[in-house]
Formats: structure tokens, sequence, C-alpha cells
């Protein structure tokens, strides 16, 4: 529920509704703005009534909120939301790239992309550690070397550092090696890891929705993260399994738009995943700034043929310039900035 003060109200008149709210067992929430202070109140709004709200002098409207997906609505904030990412903003009037490798495979091989990224302008360099992959056999990544890598890429170029997060226990461990947990596909729904990075509320965490997942469901797991006590969260539409086959997922791009007008959440888009063809990667990344997305993310590697994972869809050094030179126009005509 949703409680519009009036205009006059001081912060004691709202702290006196907010200890009432939470004498409930509801979660209050207080979102003072410029014009106006809103509270909420997460729970079972039924035992609301026992407040008798309206009778309050200082409280203007009083509205339910609608959506099954609380924090996250448009109808509990309005205005976008801006993540920082180590101080990088995401979301607003900018627009945001990421790029690296699939999997974070050396030292020679992670330093040489963040200096390739580095001269490219970009400022967040995305890399696993830990790979949950389809096989068994499949490369599963470094661990923990891994993520000494990342930590001394960082470093050495000044680049922020989005790496995955596979398991609840660990969010403690890469709390100081990365500025963002990503979620991946596969994990969407695994709530234990949602709680988790929830708990770590000065980190971002970049959210990608599942393979399978309705909007609602990813919405709602945001929802779990933020519920947990972290509001950094970025949405990410990576593609979703379809009967197509031409492609590794059909890029959702429509979810972009609607996400959007949902929610206050900046918005993400990864072609790389989305389609699992490389020549794609630049026409869905200039739709993607069309449709209103916030950013992408891009796997990129100097030399994709000997990748350990995902190279067929790596971007290489030359294709990645042509990328930024070509999404360029379309973000200015947007009217952000990259």
């Amino acid at each position: 529920m949703i409680i519009v003060l009036k205009a006059e109200a001081s912060e004691q008149d709202a702290n006196e509704i907010l200890d009432k709210i939470a004498s409930l067992g509801l979660k209050p929430l207080y979102m003072p703005g410029v014009e106006r202070t809103v509270l909420g109140a997460l729970g079972d709004e039924r035992v609301l009534r026992q407040l008798h709200l309206d009778a309050y002098p200082m409280v203007d409207e009083i509205k339910p909120i609608l959506s099954p997906y609380k924090l996250v609505s448009r109808e509990l904030q309005a205005h976008d939301s801006v993540i920082s990412v180590g101080g990088v903003k995401v979301g607003g009037n900018t627009f945001s790239v990421i790029a690296g490798p699939c999997s974070v495979e050396s030292e020679e091989q992670l330093f040489g992309i963040s200096q390739m990224l580095k001269q490219q302008g970009i400022t967040m360099l995305r890399g696993g550690a830990f790979k949950p992959r389809t096989s068994p056999y499949s490369f599963q990544g470094l661990g923990v070397e891994g993520l000494e890598l990342l930590k001394a890429a960082r470093e050495e170029f000044g680049l922020k550092i989005v790496s995955e997060i596979i398991d609840p226990n660990d969010a403690k461990l890469m709390h100081d090696y990365i500025d963002c947990y990503q979620i991946g596909a596969r994990n969407m729904q695994n709530f234990r890891l949602l709680e988790a990075v929830g708990e770590q509320s000065d980190k971002a965490v970049l959210l990608k929705r599942g393979m399978s997942a309705t909007i609602e469901e990813l919405l709602l797991a945001a929802e779990y993260i933020i519920n947990a006590g972290n509001p950094n969260v970025i949405l990410c539409e990576r593609g979703i399994r379809t009967f197509e086959t031409a492609t590794r997922n059909t890029l959702d791009l429509n979810a972009v738009a609607y996400l959007k007008q949902k929610t206050h959440l900046p918005v993400l888009v990864d072609p790389s995943h989305g389609t699992g063809v490389k020549s794609l990667i630049n026409p869905l990344s200039r739709a993607s700034v069309a449709v209103g997305a916030d950013g992408i993310i891009v796997e990129t590697h100097l030399n994709p043929k000997e990748a350990l994972s995902d190279g067929h869809q790596a971007l290489t050094a030359d294709d990645f310039a042509t990328l930024m030179a070509d999404i360029k126009p379309f973000v200015a005509a947007t009217g952000k900035s990259l």
C-alpha cells in the first residue's frame, strides 16, 4: 500500500506513521520526494485497517499496490532508478556497455581484453570465474584464481567487475573481488541465491531472465533481492527458449519495452546469448537501443577460436570497435550518452 502525505507533512509525521506500520508486523518504506513524501507498507494490507490512516491529518491519499511485485513496480516508484556499479551509473541518461569474456582463462587473456575495452572507453568488465555449464565436462571456470585475476584487472585498468555467482555461500567470498554480482539465467529462481546477494546491499546485482521465465517471474525474482535489503538491481533480457532453432535463443525485445513500463529498474539486453550468432549481435544491439534498453552486455575475446567457452559468439577487437561505432548514433538519437 502507498500512503501519500500532504506537502506540509514533516519527517516527524512520517515517522509516526512508519512506527505504526512496523508495529503491525508490516515492512515500512520511507520515500521522501521533492514535493511530497510517500510511505509504503508491505505485507498483509488488511491489518492496515486497524490504523485508520485516513483519519491522520497529514495523509493525503492511500492507494493499494495492485501488482504482485511491490518494490520493483512503478506503482511504488514512478521515476527511473539509477544503479551504481562501483561508482559507474547504470540507467537514467546513460547507455551502458558491459563487455568481456564468457570465462576468465588467464592473465594474458584477461589483461589483453581489458586493455582493448579501456581503449574503447568501456568502464565495466564482465568475466566468469564460476561457470554453470550444461555439460559437466565443459570448462567450469578458474574459481578463486579467476576472481584474483578480475581483481588484478580492476586495479590495473580501473574497470568495474561484473561476475557470475552460482552458490549462495560465495556471496561473501566474492564481495571484495567484484562490483556487481551476476545472476545467470539458470539461477534466476534460485531463491536462496537471490536472498544471499540481497544481503550484500553495497553491491549491484545484474539479474538475467531465465530461459523459460515469464516477465512477471523475472520481476518477482528481482523482488526477492530488494526485499532482502539490496535495492541495486539491474534486469537483463538475454533471450528465451522457443521452438525456433535458427538462433541460440529468441531475443525478446518487446519484453524490454514492457519492463520499462512496469518497473523503475534499469533494463539491459544480452544479444550475445540472445542470438548465439556473432553476426546478429550488432543489429540486435542497435534494436536494443531503439526499444529503450539502458545498455547491453556482450562477450568479447581477442582470439575466439581459442576461447574455452562461447567462442562462437564472442566479438573480436575489430568487431567490438565496429559495434561501438554503429550504436553511437542510435544512442544519441535517444538522448542518451555512452
